[in-house]
């Protein structure tokens, strides 16, 4: 039985098997037959769908082709502008460089500058004192060319005039060359002057007269004419033929030599400086008095005996054997 059984299974599966298989043929061709349905229903507006997909495709296409130009036209504007920004970047760099050496030079134009004040400021200090010590220089030599003048001048007046005044308790005013045979004897006034007033000391030889000038002279204060009227009343006392006498006036001080006779000054020595500079003479005026005696000796003729009128000076000077 169980055989038999077996049997008519085995004789059932291969019908049951084709109409299983079949029922499953049928399902599935139902089920593509409704997808082929749905598909051809839906291809129509799928087509119309893809057709706008291909029209946006190509013109997504065109799009392209134009971003694309534009990538490169905007590449090649980078590289333009990288470019110039690289030579830029190099220039500012050589800027840099130039400013940092431009900055260096600047500090050592600085600490030169420093340098250069510093020695200027030395070189003036140097030219200051050098100023200051040429200053002085010229000073202590225009004083030497002024003494070296006075005592030319003196010089010249002891040796051509005959004319030497010295100081002390008075000043005495000393005549040489009145005597024609006798240049060197020596005819002597002594005058003080004190208290704004002038007086007579000594006198030699004695003249007469000598009152009334020395009023005269302290009326005006002119020395000069006073002591040039006194040389022509040696004169004339010499010509007359007075002597001078043996004892003089003598003064009680050590004597100082004096420039010329246009030269007033004080006739007492312990009277204050104040005084003194009262009545002297600048420098200006004996230098003139020198040129103008020194023109006089040369306006006077070869012949003659070098005499010197118009009331001024007389010199009898001797001939040589």
């Amino acid at each position: 039985m169980l055989l038999s059984q077996m049997e008519i299974e085995t004789a059932q599966s291969p019908k049951t098997k084709m109409e299983s298989l079949r029922s499953i043929c049928d399902r599935e061709v139902r089920v593509h037959q409704q997808n082929l349905d749905s598909f051809t229903a839906l291809f129509p507006t799928s087509l119309h769908f893809i057709k706008a997909l291909a029209q946006d495709a190509a013109q997504a296409h065109v799009k392209l082709a134009k971003l694309k130009t534009n990538l490169r036209e905007a590449e090649d504007e980078l590289v333009k502008v990288l470019a110039a920004k690289t030579r830029k970047e190099a220039k500012q760099m050589a800027t840099r460089d130039s400013i940092s050496a431009i900055k260096a030079r600047v500090e050592e134009f600085k600490r030169t500058v420093q340098v250069q004040k510093a020695r200027r400021d030395e070189y003036e200090s140097i030219i200051s004192q050098e100023s200051l010590a040429l200053a002085k220089f010229e000073k202590v030599r225009h004083e030497i060319k002024e003494n070296g003048e006075i005592h030319e001048a003196i010089s010249w007046y002891n040796r051509v005039l005959g004319f030497q005044i010295e100081g002390g308790h008075g000043v005495k005013f000393t005549f040489n060359d009145m005597n024609i045979e006798n240049p060197k004897q020596e005819y002597c006034l002594t005058i003080r002057h004190a208290n704004d007033a002038y007086s007579l000391l000594d006198c030699d030889p004695p003249l007469n007269g000598i009152g009334e000038l020395i009023n005269e002279l302290n009326r005006t204060n002119g020395l000069f004419k006073f002591v040039r009227i006194m040389r022509e009343k040696f004169q004339e006392a010499a010509a007359l033929g007075l002597q001078p006498q043996s004892t003089s006036f003598r003064q009680g001080s050590s004597a100082i030599s004096m420039s010329c006779p246009a030269l007033s000054v004080s006739t007492d020595i312990s009277e204050s400086s104040t005084k003194k500079n009262k009545h002297r003479v600048p420098l200006q005026e004996v230098n003139r008095q020198v040129e103008e005696v020194n023109y006089r000796s040369k306006s006077t003729s070869k012949a003659t005996e070098n005499k010197l009128y118009d009331g001024r000076f007389n010199r009898y000077s001797k001939k040589p054997n």
